[in-house]
């Protein structure tokens, strides 16, 4: 059985091992493909394993019938049309559930950085402030407590969940919003509400929702100008649910008091980006599922999705 990876190296730069994969059939993987190389490549596959690489309809017209089942290195799949995919014969499975505990431990990464101003004072040690220091302390710009404070966590899903939870651990107020009913659980801080009320009463705003057509640019002018002067902005869902713009205005002009970004509509960054310019603007390069143990558990659960297709019972279908 012909197996090919075509974007393997962001999920195994050479620090984890391919070798439960290539146990079950003849596995090629590549760390990067162009659109150029996609069909020489793919070619004769009845198993395709992709990330970020996107296969157009007119691609699997071309692969199949020999393609029969996409193996996603991701919980998005927006990279293949999975209705026109099912259509054809190809089934597509994803990697659910695998990276929450890594998502939400960069979102307090960012909320901390934000509230702590870590960077800025330890830059200031390092520069010599506090050896010149008259006192035994000293602060460069005021300082928060997050107990008491309002976090507004946008989709409720497995990730919006473990954010709250940490923010339970820290006695936050928890107002979520979801378009679907969800339980609150054992989280008595939590209130679910209507996102206006979100917007307007929440001192960090989080946004862990799927990008749909109702999500798009859901962070807008509009959107924004609901927000505290003093609110601090979180993304590590997909890039597109924000108008960068929009935003990096409102933070440049101090309407809103920081962001922190992991995800941008188009990566990697383009060096034009309104937001790499804007101020109180924290940006990482889509590093929350990054974690060596993260990028571990996707491959395990990836050779658990082509076990499970080659056994006539694929799981994690999405299509």
């Amino acid at each position: 059985m012909k197996i090919v990876n075509l974007d393997g190296y962001t999920v195994n730069p050479g620090d984890l091992s391919w070798e439960g994969i290539k146990a079950l059939g003849n596995y090629t993987v590549y760390d990067r493909t162009d659109s150029g190389q996609i069909l020489e490549r793919a070619k004769g596959a009845e198993i395709l394993v992709i990330n970020k690489t996107v296969v157009t309809n007119e691609m699997l017209d071309c692969l199949v019938p020999e393609l029969k089942f996409i193996a996603l290195q991701s919980t998005g799949y927006n990279v293949v049309d999975v209705k026109y995919a099912r259509s054809i014969g190809i089934t597509v499975s994803n990697i659910p559930s695998y990276s929450s505990d890594a998502v939400a431990q960069l979102v307090f990464a960012f909320i901390l950085q934000m509230t702590n101003k870590i960077t800025l004072h330890s830059d200031a040690v390092m520069n010599g402030e506090w050896c010149t220091c008259p006192d035994f302390c000293f602060w460069k710009s005021p300082l928060a407590e997050l107990a008491g404070k309002t976090i507004g966590i946008i989709g409720f899903g497995t990730i919006g969940r473990r954010v709250a939870e940490i923010a339970d651990a820290f006695r936050m107020n928890i107002l979520a919003y979801t378009p679907r009913h969800k339980e609150k659980g054992n989280l008595n801080n939590l209130e679910f509400t209507d996102l206006d009320t979100l917007l307007k009463n929440s001192d960090i705003i989080t946004c862990h929702c799927p990008l749909t057509p109702e999500t798009t640019k859901m962070i807008n002018d509009n959107t924004i100008s609901k927000m505290k002067k003093s609110a601090i902005f979180i993304n590590t869902s997909r890039g597109s649910v924000v108008d960068e713009k929009a935003l990096a205005d409102a933070l440049n002009e101090e309407r809103i008091a920081g962001a922190g970004l992991d995800v941008l509509d188009i990566e990697p960054a383009k060096s034009d980006n309104p937001l790499l310019r804007a101020k109180n603007c924290y940006i990482t390069p889509h590093i929350a599922w990054a974690a060596k143990e993260t990028r571990s558990r996707l491959m395990n659960i990836l050779e658990e999705n082509i076990k499970a297709y080659i056994n006539n019972s694929p799981q994690n279908v999405v299509n």
